[in-house]
């Protein structure tokens, strides 16, 4: 073997992600464009909606099983967790003291409740415990459409990332999606993007 890791089709997807995200952030930085980054954001969720059924359907030995959910992880730890702190930044538009208590509030709720997610992981084979991190790849871009172009976007986007960031460690059940529940995020997700694009 002349890498490490695992780079088949089980987890094709989240690397997939990543370039999104990877994508996303580049595209802040170089130019600035806030619809284009929020729509990387969308389609990192769609992927990673979707890599767990994959890697499913895949014949995996433990190592690789084990691979896969320590890459998800980590993927998440960059895409939805500091890649929403990126954003807040450029939705915000503000370096105050409120905005770095917000973000780390929020990235602490994120990698805690990712941490709780890596040790209890065969526990949760029907339910999440806790609000997914992955959701907010949907709730901030909704709330980004609605709110974009008016002046409530400073008030409205930080109290949701603080709710976000208490859901992600609240202890409550939440069942897993399954069959027309994929189907109903994908056509969400599909028209955020083409109502960011053309509103």
């Amino acid at each position: 073997m002349k890498f490490i890791g695992c780079f088949n089709k089980s987890v094709i997807l989240t690397y997939i992600g990543m370039t999104l995200i990877t994508i996303g952030i580049f595209n802040l930085l170089l130019n600035g464009m806030l619809d284009i980054s929020v729509i990387c954001l969308i389609l990192a969720g769609i992927c990673d909606l979707f890599d767990g059924v994959i890697a499913r359907k895949c014949k995996r030995n433990e190592t690789q099983k084990k691979f896969g959910v320590q890459l998800d992880s980590l993927v998440d730890v960059v895409s939805f967790v500091i890649y929403p702190c990126i954003l807040l930044y450029y939705m915000w538009n503000t370096t105050s003291f409120l905005f770095i208590i917000v973000t780390m509030f929020y990235m602490i709720c994120g990698i805690s409740r990712l941490a709780w997610f890596n040790i209890h992981s065969d526990d949760f084979k029907n339910h999440f415990q806790g609000l997914p991190v992955t959701y907010c790849a949907l709730i901030i871009p909704i709330i980004y459409l609605i709110f974009r172009k008016t002046n409530l976007m400073s008030i409205i986007i930080p109290i949701i990332y603080c709710i976000l960031g208490i859901l992600f460690i609240l202890n409550f059940k939440m069942n897993k999606p399954r069959g027309i529940w994929y189907i109903i995020f994908g056509i969400l997700a599909i028209l955020t993007i083409v109502l960011i694009l053309f509103i």
